[in-house]
């Protein structure tokens, strides 16, 4: 355990004692302060106690499972949870997303990969938002690139704003309060969740390209796993109340991506 008081907290929660020190070798070089939990009781009091800024959890713990220990954890924390399994099957993928995971990483892992996901997981903005009267850098390019492949997306225009508010039909998103609330009531998003939507309102009329969402949430090291956009849109339309087959908020636009309904729709 390394003990700089100003490094970043990784909790490290792994009943395999080499893949626990593997883990503790591999987030040290990356900065990180790491504590350790040999199962999930203690790794769910050592969330309560140290406040980790990241958590890795294994998905087979010998008192509890990974799965209830995220869903323990997701309440009392906004660190981000990497689940690690020897598991490949789907299923323990979606479940782990859609309850709070951030990413899932199979065993054996490269420590590289460990690495260069971690970084790039703290690397990406806690919120994607910017008034979109202001384009990014490279945005007119983007564009033409997009019509040229085929791509029609509509001219983004900018949702109601009120005292730094996004205003979309019945929902009000707060970016610097990180809160997004649907008649008046807050919604219990997750970190990418909120980033998400957030993200889509930011530019109601853009149809929001997988690969585009993947950059701009999850960072450049994701931009093949266009998946993982598909299930946290899906736990996004749940927490929203969506019937997929009338969206009252999000659109798919088969083979390219999501774009908000109309304020009228909503």
């Amino acid at each position: 355990m390394t003990s700089d008081p100003q490094a970043r907290v990784a909790l490290i929660i792994e009943d395999d004692a080499d893949v626990r020190q593997l883990l503790v070798m591999t987030l040290g070089m990356s900065g990180f302060t790491t504590i350790e939990a040999e199962n999930g009781r203690q790794g769910v009091a050592l969330v309560r106690e140290r406040h980790p800024d990241l958590v890795t959890l294994d998905l087979n713990l010998p008192d509890i499972d990974g799965v209830e220990v995220c869903r323990q954890i997701r309440p009392l924390t906004d660190a981000y949870v990497i689940m690690i399994t020897a598991r490949q099957d789907e299923i323990d993928r979606l479940i782990g997303l859609e309850i709070g995971a951030d990413d899932f990483i199979v065993k054996p892992f490269s420590p590289r990969e460990v690495g260069a996901r971690v970084n790039a997981m703290f690397r990406r903005p806690r919120s994607t938002v910017r008034n979109v009267a202001q384009p990014l850098p490279g945005a007119e390019a983007a564009e033409e690139s997009q019509s040229a492949a085929g791509v029609i997306t509509a001219p983004p225009a900018a949702p109601e704003q009120t005292e730094n508010l996004l205003i979309h039909g019945p929902l009000t998103i707060d970016p610097e309060g990180r809160i997004a609330m649907l008649d008046g009531i807050e919604l219990p998003l997750t970190r990418i969740e909120f980033d998400l939507l957030a993200t889509l309102v930011s530019g109601p009329r853009r149809v929001w390209q997988r690969e585009t969402l993947l950059s701009r949430i999850w960072g450049e090291g994701w931009v093949n796993d266009q998946h993982l956009v598909e299930v946290h849109i899906r736990n996004l339309r749940k927490k929203l109340g969506e019937d997929t087959k009338a969206p009252r908020f999000i659109r798919t636009v088969r083979g390219v991506g999501y774009r908000m309904m109309p304020p009228s729709a909503a």
